[in-house]
């Protein structure tokens, strides 16, 4: 497998969860398998799959390249000035989390936004 530089090795999982049937659980566990660091965030929970979880994207305190998000529209819209902030290359709303106001604001703002799955995507070598 080839090495993932460094730069694009963090990837946080905005509604991360810790039970195992989950796409975002699932996420997390594959990112690991192919050498990407999954952070999830999620403020319900203080580990997921033996990770530190964060409660918000600010409270990570490290550069992310990537956050793929696996909340609702309704979920997600508060939270668009963090996500923002947060200064990622690339957002990935994976299927149901489909927002055209982050989408609008991500794009505006010089980020990526990608309407994909991300099990897909790593699994095809899209990711």
């Amino acid at each position: 497998m080839a090495l993932i530089p460094e730069t694009k090795r963090n990837v946080a999982v905005l509604g991360a969860s810790p039970k195992p049937e989950r796409y975002s659980n699932q996420a997390l566990r594959l990112l690991a398998s192919f050498d990407y660091r999954p952070i999830p965030v999620n403020p319900a929970y203080d580990e997921i799959e033996g990770m530190i979880c964060f409660p918000a994207l600010a409270d990570i305190g490290e550069p992310v390249h990537t956050v793929t998000i696996y909340l609702d529209p309704a979920r997600s819209a508060p939270l668009i000035d963090e996500i923002l902030a947060a200064n990622p290359q690339r957002i990935i709303m994976n299927p149901g989390a489909e927002n055209e106001e982050l989408a609008a604001a991500a794009s505006g703002a010089g980020i990526e936004v990608v309407e994909g799955c991300t099990l897909v995507m790593l699994r095809s070598g899209l990711f």
